[in-house]
């Protein structure tokens, strides 16, 4: 697996690379994706205003802020995502915030899902591509020590539940899930991922 990681660096992204990445494609009427359509494209831009307003407004907790800052080992955080991902574009711009914070005990980089699919395929959740997926590497012995998404908890809930109700996810469902990360405000990514590095710790 190192090798395959060491690949999907070679093509990594920093957070600004890759919302430059994201801006530029949009001017073309372009998205990430590989194969490109109108349809990813549109969430793109959709996903475009989302991280714009997350950037802007979304805010680390206290209590999270200062676990972040007395973290003892060093990370890799290596995040699979595409700009047509909507819970990429509700996750990522939190996961950029909490390294901002942990005075540079951990290092982000973004690489796409569809040009690193070896990568992907060790890190499937219910043996489907689903991003973003934070892969924590141990920087001292460049070891995988955990993984996390592609969603909190109460985002996987919500959409289980969905489909149990209604058998699909359609649109009405996307909007109750964007509906439920804006009122969450981060805090339950936020949550979940300190307790996994606490755990590491």
């Amino acid at each position: 697996m190192k090798t395959v990681i060491a690949q999907a660096l070679f093509k990594s992204h920093s957070y600004l690379e890759y919302r430059k990445l994201m801006a530029d494609l949009l001017k073309e009427g372009k998205s990430t994706a590989v194969e490109q359509t109108e349809e990813r494209t549109h969430y793109s831009e959709l996903n475009e205003t989302r991280m714009h307003r997350l950037d802007k407004t979304m805010k680390i907790t206290e209590a999270n802020s200062a676990k972040l800052k007395t973290l003892n080992k060093s990370y890799l955080w290596v995040v699979l995502t595409e700009s047509w991902c909507g819970d990429a574009a509700q996750i990522v711009p939190i996961l950029n915030k909490m390294v901002l914070e942990a005075n540079q005990k951990i290092e982000l980089k973004l690489v796409l899902r569809d040009e690193n699919e070896d990568l992907m395929n060790y890190f499937l959740t219910n043996k489907s591509k689903a991003i973003p997926k934070l892969i924590i590497i141990d920087k001292a012995t460049g070891s995988v020590v955990g993984d996390w998404g592609p969603r909190p908890q109460g985002a996987i809930d919500l959409i289980e539940s969905y489909k149990e109700k209604y058998g699909v996810i359609d649109e009405t469902a996307k909007t109750e899930l964007q509906l439920w990360y804006l009122h969450d405000k981060g805090v339950s990514t936020q949550n979940e991922i300190i307790q996994l590095l606490q755990h590491l710790e």
